[in-house]
């Protein structure tokens, strides 16, 4: 009974219901700062549409002014420059005549930046998701391997039990029981790593889910299916590329307009005098208008013309090379997802013999006919087969989410 304060120390592990994969990734979806900022960026340039619009409108403006200059013994402003004193107290209105098409191209500025904003949030959405998927079958997988080693730590206490009966009745020497003894201490602390492994892993999880929470909890299986491509020009990792290029032919309607003549009306209405002569009849309006036609701007027209070829050529070298390696790391995973199956199946077919071989041991230690030490390379046959099957089924979950990150 000199380890059983461990073993008890190792099996209080979970204290709280399970939880599975989708709690995490709607908790760190809500609480990510990131996609927060970027929505609100988003409601930000609804703001500058509805600031375009509003600024087209008529602006209205009030103004007043008042001076005197006094002549003092004849020393003083000139009179006819200064009038002596003035006030004025107007009202203004200006209007700028724009085209339709100009506001349109202004508008649609502003809609391309909040695709692009939707475009990224998308994009930043399945990173997040990608990230906490990746942690949590890193958790699942070291909660796994500590069931896996108490499982063991299980069967090898059953057997020292009886081992230690056989040796008492000498039907096997005591250096093969303190040989078997060794091999469960060991296993003990196996066990006691993997328990604090997954403590480990588990807490990075709500770390980066954004849980405050220190209860560790067993994680249920993440059930991950693999996804297969949809159309590459309707992925959420081209829609920049696509938007880009709206953009890039945009901003040359805008350069273009930027060269139309451009009328400006204004008026004003209000009281302007001197005083000089009858100034309760200073009451009065006045309009007008301005036109400004561009004429030579010494080439910048042309100059800007280049800048958005230059940027559309980045643009389409980008989108090749991206569109390659898409491709090609597609075609990667899933050939690595095939070959993991592969591998996973060879190791069940020998994982059976292995299985077998212990319980015939098992058979043959109740009647003292198997020697001990072939019993332990046994058991360890069966730790390395079901070891490695456990790891070779967390990466293909890894594969299988590092694939649906890209099928999206």
């Amino acid at each position: 009974m000199k380890y059983l304060f461990s073993i008890i120390l190792c099996a209080f592990v979970f204290t709280a219901q399970a939880q599975d994969l989708d709690y995490y990734l709607n908790t760190a979806l809500k609480s990510s700062p990131l996609l927060k900022d970027l929505n609100n960026q988003i409601l930000s340039e609804k703001l500058d549409s509805m600031r375009l619009r509003a600024g087209l409108k008529p602006q209205v403006t009030g103004s007043s002014t008042g001076t005197y200059a006094p002549v003092i013994n004849g020393f003083g402003y000139e009179s006819a420059i200064t009038n002596g004193q003035t006030l004025n107290a107007l009202i203004g209105v200006n209007q700028a005549i724009i085209g339709k098409n100009y506001l349109n191209a202004q508008l649609a500025s502003i809609k391309f930046s909040k695709d692009s904003l939707g475009n990224t949030i998308r994009i930043s959405e399945q990173d997040l998701k990608k990230t906490i998927v990746t942690q949590y079958i890193t958790a699942y997988g070291s909660l796994q391997q500590y069931l896996f080693n108490k499982e063991v730590l299980d069967l090898l206490t059953t057997e020292e039990g009886l081992l230690k009966k056989l040796t008492q009745s000498n039907v096997y020497r005591q250096s093969d029981y303190l040989t078997f003894l060794v091999t469960l201490k060991q296993q003990q602390l196996t066990l006691y790593q993997a328990r604090l492994q997954y403590k480990n892993d588990f807490t990075t999880l709500s770390y980066l889910s954004g849980i405050v929470d220190t209860t560790i909890v067993q994680l249920k299986d993440p059930a991950l299916k693999r996804t297969f491509p949809t159309d590459p020009r309707t992925s959420i990792f081209y829609q920049q590329f696509n938007v880009d290029s709206i953009r890039l032919e945009n901003n040359r309607r805008l350069i273009d307009y930027s060269y139309k003549p451009k009328l400006n009306v204004f008026g004003d209405a209000g009281y302007n005098s001197d005083f000089s002569y009858q100034p309760y009849k200073n009451f009065g309006t006045s309009f007008g208008f301005t036109v400004t036609v561009p004429i030579y701007d010494g080439g910048q027209r042309k100059l800007q013309y280049k800048k958005l070829a230059l940027q559309e050529d980045t643009r389409l070298n980008y989108k090749t090379f991206f569109d390659k390696q898409y491709r090609q790391q597609i075609a990667q995973l899933n050939q690595q997802i095939t070959d993991n199956d592969a591998l996973e199946q060879q190791i069940k077919d020998e994982f059976k013999y292995a299985e077998s071989l212990i319980k015939v041991d098992n058979k043959l230690l109740e009647t003292g006919d198997v020697r001990v030490a072939d019993l332990i390379i046994a058991i360890n046959n069966y730790l390395s087969l079901k070891n490695l099957l456990k790891q070779t089924n967390i990466s293909k979950l890894q594969l299988i989410n590092q694939l649906n990150y890209w099928n999206k």
